[in-house]
């Protein structure tokens, strides 16, 4: 048995966390208020309450309507380094010790702000969050561009000129149907140019040809979620006689890392119950499974509580969390040094104390 004081002291590394999907309730409060913004719920708790069942539909485009609220009380510098803030000291009170945390900069612009305000915004509350938590926690960016838009070389260029000032990567999110990741081509093979890391949502709301044309046209990194990938595995009840199809064998053979958010796969429809959640087979077949939060708000949950819900479902222990934590780690899009300091300093001497205590 894990207590929860031990799963939110476990050292944790979240690759897959929206800025905008992660907001104190309130703070969406206050927020709104200050510019007359018009909230379904004005009491906190209740509007908390809200986001959780609304997002919890079984539809991914209405899960993506909740972010109506978020996203518009972030549009001004002051707001969005706020939220900044909040964001990497609640991870770092759950234990979260590097977090890679994506939004889209070009959903922040209303009130006159640029790109490049957006990111110094979010740079500058990532800087006071990590001076401020309770916990070490390193925490970097990942810009988003909207497949339904036409600004992804944009974001593009604009992740590669602040690489060295925070922005560790590259993402594209939005509904995957009608809107497949080579819409967005000119953008990846500018990132691959130019040395730069990138990961993709796909294989969530849509299939095996979501995931096949973000790693062989794209050239992924990372897959966001990528749940969809057991739709090219046949396998028995007890996952021991599992046979790869050719894109599941590559993903596997290349480790290239899901990034699997269990609860919000739930609420979107991607798997039907947690006991059912591929990452049980995934992770079984040592596929490069992570896990991770997606929106904490929309979910109302942590890592230490995605943890709990996979000890409950699955068995998982300790070591399989150590596992599941270096996985996460190797795949960051950290510099190498980095992430070994991490693996080797953090991660690795904590799990080996408590295993043998």
């Amino acid at each position: 048995m894990i207590s929860p004081e031990q799963l939110v002291e476990a050292p944790k590394v979240l690759l897959h966390d929206h800025l905008d999907g992660g907001l104190r309730p309130e703070t969406i409060v206050e927020l709104a208020r200050e510019i007359g913004h018009e909230l379904p719920r004005s009491d906190s708790a209740e509007l908390g309450q809200w986001f959780v069942e609304s997002a919890d539909s079984g539809s991914l485009e209405r899960y993506l309507e909740t972010f109506d609220h978020t996203v518009a009380v972030m549009q001004n510098a002051e707001a969005i380094t706020r939220v900044a803030s909040e964001c990497v000291q609640d991870l770092a009170a759950d234990g979260v010790v590097y977090a890679e945390i994506r939004y889209a900069p070009e959903q922040h612009l209303r009130e006159g702000l640029s790109l490049e305000q957006v990111v110094e915004a979010v740079r500058a509350g990532f800087e006071h969050g990590m001076a401020n938590a309770e916990r070490p926690i390193v925490a970097r960016q990942l810009l988003t561009a909207m497949r339904h838009q036409a600004r992804s070389m944009e974001i593009a260029r604009l992740a590669v000129a602040y690489r060295d000032a925070g922005v560790v990567g590259f993402d594209i999110a939005g509904a995957e149907a009608g809107y497949p990741p080579t819409r967005h081509l000119d953008a990846f093979e500018y990132l691959q140019r130019e040395n730069a890391h990138f990961t993709i949502h796909a294989g969530e709301a849509f299939g095996l040809p979501s995931i096949w044309q973000a790693i062989q046209w794209c050239g992924a990194d990372r897959l966001g979620h990528g749940v969809r990938i057991i739709d090219d595995i046949t396998y028995d009840e007890t996952g021991e006689k599992a046979e790869l199809g050719l894109l599941a064998a590559y993903v596997r053979d290349r480790r290239i890392p899901l990034e699997m958010c269990p609860s919000s796969n739930l609420q979107t429809g991607a798997a039907t119950s947690l006991a059912e959640h591929p990452i049980g087979l995934l992770a079984k077949l040592r596929f490069r499974v992570t896990v991770n939060t997606d929106n904490r708000l929309m979910s109302g949950t942590s890592m230490s509580r995605e943890l709990a819900l996979l000890a409950e479902a699955f068995d998982y222990g300790l070591a399989d969390f150590r596992w599941f934590a270096i996985n996460a780690m190797k795949s960051a899009f950290l510099p190498f040094d980095e992430r070994l300091t991490i693996i080797d300093e953090v991660i690795k001497p904590w799990y080996t104390k408590a295993l043998a205590g």
